[in-house]
């Protein structure tokens, strides 16, 4: 512990306790990313337990000039939440704020702690009677916090939209210290510029969420799923087309997975079912219906006689119970679980026009295939709003380190220059981190950077709140895989 540092140490343990300010022992929960590519060595790892503690930490810290970085479940995919390697940085942990502060059934809305994990949010929001419908496979460990400066996607996204658009107000300590109270769960309001907006998706470079109002919506009367197959992308989006005709707004989800995808859960995860053959492509449709289990199963049953006949789809299977229903789930959710014990790979967060969709896999996938033989590609994700997480993994019997190390700046380079040619974005719910920071300032464009630079200096005039993510100079580098 160097002397400069006591008085912050022992002033951050009056204002949240002692127990709560770690500094010993083994910390790399904190210290250590999801994906275990970046290391880091916090000053300290504080847990505040109240909205008042966190500007209490916000204002000491200030006054100190020390740099901070929030941190929800510690699941970010970019490198978003764990401090760099020089051990000057508090880590603001936000697990303690974890309560669901109420339910308002009338304005269909709840008030809910940054550090609230999502799952616990959902089980809340059900046990009312309602939905949260903010849905990904990390939710058992992700927060309310994480969510909202990620702007988080998910499953549901075609239906109900983002984090952003489930997100109806928000609390915010600023870095000097200073509580912005926005909890207002009003849908309209034209009172001058709004700040959620400035804060959901910034990944704790301006302020710290501390709590947020989300809007909540009746449950469903019935769901349905099914798994169908297709024969090419072109056809996946045939499907979709042919989906949101037949089921409008109950389209709830809509899930594309490539052979190789699902022959990688075949692979390493064979106990889980795959009722169909492989096939090139495996879409999971859900339609949440309002009024009946009847009627949604013959709307649902309508689409897939339509698909077949019209020769969009050539089989399909429906399932008949939660249990099955669960299942085709897990199948979908499990593609990252059987990648991450295939070895490591090249990730590829991205989003582009559902149009674009099959000219942009058809030409992308021939050039990576012609400049890196053998290369697997792991193409699946969220086709209902044009989102694919496109991975690249090594051929087979080739080294994963090896070939990442070699090859990730060149295959990236390759698929964001054609995302950036079929009108996409290089991350679509994910967000930028420190992975995709000099990618950032590379493809944005010039004015959008100023406008988001005259952001940061204006809310975070001392560039203390979580620096080196998204637009500045990151003192600390990803560990080579």
């Amino acid at each position: 512990m160097s002397n400069p540092d006591l008085p912050l140490i022992a002033e951050l343990c009056a204002a949240v306790g002692a127990a709560h300010v770690l500094r010993d022992g083994d910390l790399v929960a904190y210290e250590r990313d999801w994906r275990k590519r970046w290391h880091g060595r916090a000053l300290a790892v504080v847990r505040p337990g109240s909205t008042a503690e966190v500007a209490e930490v916000m204002r000491l810290c200030n006054h100190h000039g020390v740099a901070v970085v929030p941190q929800g479940g510690n699941t970010s995919l970019v490198g978003g939440s764990v401090p760099d390697d020089s051990g000057t940085q508090v880590l603001l942990n936000l697990g303690r704020l974890n309560r669901v502060r109420g339910i308002d059934a009338a304005n269909l809305t709840m008030t809910v702690e940054a550090g609230c994990v999502l799952q616990a949010a959902q089980e809340a929001a059900e046990a009312a009677g309602l939905l949260l419908p903010l849905s990904l496979a990390a939710e058992g460990s992700c927060t309310i916090g994480g969510n909202l400066s990620t702007n988080a996607g998910g499953t549901q996204v075609l239906r109900y939209g983002n984090a952003r658009e489930l997100c109806l107000g928000l609390e915010v300590v600023t870095p000097a210290g200073e509580v912005w109270e926005g909890l207002s769960g009003l849908r309209k309001d034209n009172t001058g510029y709004d700040l959620r907006h400035l804060y959901i998706g910034s990944e704790g470079t301006l302020g710290v969420i501390t709590a947020a109002v989300m809007r909540l919506y009746p449950q469903p009367a019935a769901s349905m799923t099914a798994l169908a197959v297709c024969a090419s992308v072109e056809q996946c989006v045939a499907l979709l087309q042919l989906a949101q005709a037949r089921a409008a707004a109950s389209l709830t989800g809509f899930e594309v997975m490539s052979d190789c995808a699902l022959s990688l859960v075949r692979k390493h995860f064979p106990q889980i079912p795959q009722p169909l053959p492989p096939a090139a492509w495996t879409v999971l449709l859900e339609v949440s219906d309002a009024e009946s289990a009847e009627h949604a199963r013959t709307v649902f049953e309508a689409l897939l006689e339509a698909a077949l006949e019209a020769g969009v789809i050539t089989d399909a299977a429906v399932a008949t119970s939660v249990a099955q229903s669960r299942s085709m789930w897990h199948l979908r959710e499990s593609i990252s679980m059987a990648q991450a014990e295939e070895g490591l790979n090249i990730k590829h967060d991205i989003a582009l026009p559902v149009s674009r969709i099959p000219a942009f896999v058809n030409s992308t996938d021939a050039a990576l295939e012609q400049a890196f033989p053998g290369a697997r590609l792991v193409n699946f994700g969220h086709l209902g709003d044009g989102n694919l997480h496109y991975n690249v993994q090594v051929p087979v019997g080739g080294s994963p380190a090896e070939f990442l190390h070699r090859h990730e700046h060149a295959v990236n380079t390759l698929v964001y220059d054609a995302v950036q040619a079929h009108g996409g974005s290089i991350s679509a719910e994910h967000g930028i981190g420190a992975l995709k920071r000099e990618e950032l300032a590379q493809r944005k464009s010039p004015v959008a950077l100023s406008l988001m630079r005259t952001i940061k200096w204006a809310l975070d005039p001392d560039q203390r709140m979580n620096p080196g993510r998204m637009l500045e100079t990151a003192s600390f580098t990803a560990t080579d895989p």
